[in-house]
């Protein structure tokens, strides 16, 4: 009996080193504006967008928060995991994210998120976000019939 050796198969690969060290400075990485109501002074990396994972609207980019920068308010549809590479990250309940920190926000959560001294971080996240207007209570509009007692 004969065995088959294992061809590699052409793919599409993008393969960033050394993230925690330089490998989000200079000209190694293309940042383009991340323009959104709400949003200021942040940079992103796209690894993979909505358009290229459909409707649910799954993204993963690197963020690069310039000093003084901040996110929308916003509701997560669907898990996001974010890994603080470089600098501070602030979410608005007043906790501080150092490089290293891995944040897990669930469905539904809401946040707004900063950086006064600039950070870089790996954000991913499972479905698309829900951005808030101006004066809007973080629980507007949560269904909350399948909450355990009614909500």
């Amino acid at each position: 009996m004969s065995q088959l050796a294992y061809i590699p198969q052409q793919r599409a690969i993008e393969i960033i080193t050394d993230v925690f060290g330089d490998g989000l400075t200079g000209d190694r990485i293309t940042w383009h504006p991340y323009t959104q109501p709400g949003r200021e002074a942040v940079d992103v990396h796209w690894l993979y967008t909505a358009q290229e994972t459909g409707a649910d609207g799954a993204e993963a980019y690197l963020a690069y928060f310039r000093p003084g920068a901040h996110g929308d308010l916003h509701r997560h549809l669907g898990f996001e995991v974010m890994v603080v590479l470089e600098g501070e990250l602030v979410n608005d309940n007043g906790d501080h994210y150092r490089p290293g920190t891995l944040i897990v926000e669930r469905p539904n959560s809401v946040h707004q998120v900063s950086s006064p001294e600039g950070c870089k971080m790996l954000v991913i996240r499972e479905k698309r976000t829900l951005a808030l207007r101006p004066g809007e209570s973080p629980d507007a509009g949560l269904a909350l019939t399948a909450a355990p007692n009614g909500g």
